[in-house]
């Protein structure tokens, strides 16, 4: 019997790989996982187990809906900002949200919000952020090209609000390396 599992926290590939190795090692034979979830064929699944299998790797089960719908737009907001970065002129996130979930942005919004305790926009700054941070550390681009990358519409706007989020201005923290990155899996 084929079932569809909702896993929280999944970010990444290595995500993705750390999980089809946990489903198979609870002896499920895994059809195909992607950010979020995971289609696997077995007998029977004993949740309690795979749940704590899962959660020794920094994962977890989703079993009720509006938890599963936040987690879906999580993952969602990943791909968004991706998209971002990809698209000359990139769809706003509420008609991005909306046609990905096949819901109203409203809806998406309110359980988002009663899930997480923030709006799906502050979500979205705050890995925008994360994503300035990487790209920082790596010292590749300037800050005028990291600003236009992510869409912002200024260096002063990317600046303003790095510093309201981190607490620290881009300058410092470019001086400071030891200022940390946040696991997107644990962003509020």
């Amino acid at each position: 019997m084929e079932q569809h599992l909702h896993i929280k926290n999944m970010v990444c590939p290595r995500c993705i790989a750390t999980v089809t190795e946990v489903l198979s090692q609870q002896g499920l034979e895994v059809k195909e996982v992607k950010l979020g979830e995971a289609h696997v064929q077995g007998q029977s699944i004993d949740a309690e187990q795979l749940n704590n299998a899962l959660q020794a790797h920094g994962f977890e089960l989703l079993k009720d809906k509006d938890e599963q719908l936040t987690d879906q737009i999580k993952t969602a907001l990943l791909e968004y900002q991706h998209h971002l970065e990809e698209e000359y002129q990139p769809i706003t996130t509420s008609v991005y949200l909306s046609e990905k979930l096949h819901g109203s942005y409203q809806h998406l919004s309110k359980v988002f919000s009663q899930h997480t305790g923030t709006t799906i926009e502050k979500y979205l700054i705050r890995l925008k952020i994360e994503r300035v941070k990487e790209l920082l550390s790596y010292g590749e681009l300037t800050l005028s090209e990291i600003a236009h990358k992510l869409q912002y519409s200024s260096v002063q706007h990317l600046s303003n609000q790095f510093k309201k989020v981190t607490g620290v201005s881009v300058t410092d923290f470019k001086k400071d390396p030891h200022v940390e990155r946040q696991p997107l899996d644990n962003l509020t």
